[in-house]
């Protein structure tokens, strides 16, 4: 992605260097399960840092705080343009649409974190908190996407990623996360969770609209690396690498194939009215 010398956003909160906490170290195969399990899952701000503890009592601690290197600093500065790119492109869908766009903010941090949605480890993954519309983000999560789940990797994996947990940030904006929960009482398991199935796949769909709205700084490669990042965490090739076998009334996320059919309809339509994906998955 072509982002050297553009605009980078002022909201982001860069928390990774910060002293004085307590970090969840390791976890082995338990703590990867956990993360590729709550991979994106923003509709919710469930973390699942307790329970990482809980399985893992008496693992080693360590403090969060460390320097930040010559990467560290780099990454931060693409996160914010990636996020100055959304500010822009989602601020004048919201205006043609009549709607005004309410900036969230992005939080960068090591280890654990304190949201208004509860305390999370790095092992949540990514995620969106709807409690103070914000997205949290260890970006040690993506060279784990790399190396034990087969994603390619790359900066516009990570620019996918943000763009997705924006996505969540639009559906509380128009009010989609709330309806979706609404409907959920009452229902079965497998019910709701079609219907979580449902708000993932919207979110997949409007970061493929960021994507469409942004082709003047794609590079060659840039949309098979989200691709493949979404092949990688779908609800299908996670249940069958960890536990060998597929549950489909378990999903929350969609299969890989949902989640990448999804992003590509919002790249190659643009068009936010097309995201039917609860008129589409029953």
């Amino acid at each position: 992605m072509k982002w050297l010398g553009r605009r980078q956003s002022d909201n982001v909160e860069d928390r990774r260097g910060l002293s004085g906490g307590k970090a969840v170290v390791g976890g082995g195969v338990i703590g990867i399960v956990i993360l590729l399990l709550n991979v994106f899952g923003g509709e919710t701000g469930k973390t699942v840092g307790n329970a990482l503890e809980q399985i893992q009592g008496g693992q080693q601690q360590t403090e969060a705080a460390a320097p930040l290197s010559k990467e560290d600093e780099e990454m931060g500065n693409f996160v914010r343009v990636v996020l100055a790119d959304n500010e822009d492109i989602w601020s004048k869908i919201f205006s043609e649409n009549g709607m005004t766009y309410e900036k969230p903010k992005l939080v960068l941090f090591r280890g654990s974190v304190q949201t208004a949605c509860g305390g999370a480890s790095s092992a949540s993954g990514p995620f969106y908190c709807p409690g103070d519309r914000k997205v949290y983000m260890d970006l040690g999560f993506f060279e784990e996407l790399k190396t034990k789940f087969g994603a390619k990797g790359g900066d516009f994996a990570i620019a996918y990623v943000i763009a997705h947990e924006i996505g969540h940030h639009i559906q509380t904006l128009m009010g989609t996360s709330a309806k979706m929960r609404e409907a959920q009482e009452g229902k079965s398991e497998a019910q709701a969770n079609k219907l979580s199935v449902a708000l993932e796949l919207q979110a997949d769909f409007y970061a493929g609209v960021w994507a469409h709205y942004n082709k003047e700084n794609l590079d060659v490669g840039d949309i098979d690396e989200a691709l493949s990042a979404a092949n990688a965490v779908g609800d299908d090739a996670i249940q069958s690498k960890m536990q060998g076998q597929i549950v489909p009334d378990s999903f929350t996320h969609g299969t890989s194939e949902q989640r990448m059919y999804w992003f590509k309809k919002g790249f190659s339509t643009g068009d936010i009215k097309q995201g039917t994906t609860f008129e589409e998955i029953r």
